[in-house]
């Protein structure tokens, strides 16, 4: 844990990772180097990540322009949020559907005996 505290205090620049949720199960990756006391916005315009979608310190999202929400590690943050060396940036697509709603919709289509984690299975037919 010193040698972190050390290594730190001796560098001049951090290493983050910005993350962009393109479509589905696919994403865009960046690694920079930034001075330390750089903020998210900062990291997402140095990636290139802003010209993804229209101008500004985050790409808008596909539902009217709004910017799109933002995190580190998985928490959500806003663009001035402060930095610290190997943070992961991530920007986060909207949902299309509500999940509930999605939820219903396969419910309603599969039945009761073929949705959730205690589904019956036929009798009679293997596996």
């Amino acid at each position: 844990m010193a040698d972190d505290t050390a290594d730190t205090a001796t560098r001049a620049t951090m290493q983050v990772t910005v993350v962009l949720c393109v479509a589905p199960r696919q994403t865009q990756e960046w690694t920079l180097e930034l001075p330390i006391g750089a903020t998210l916005g900062d990291a997402i315009r140095a990636s290139g990540a802003a010209r993804q979608g229209a101008s500004g310190t985050a790409p808008r999202d596909d539902a009217g322009g709004r910017p799109a929400s933002l995190g580190i590690w998985g928490q959500a943050v806003g663009p001035d949020a402060p930095l610290q060396h190997l943070d992961r940036i991530e920007i986060y697509r909207p949902l299309k559907v509500d999940p509930k709603l999605a939820r219903r919709q396969r419910f309603a289509r599969q039945g009761a005996g073929t949705a959730g984690l205690f589904a019956r299975q036929r009798s009679g037919k293997p596996g």
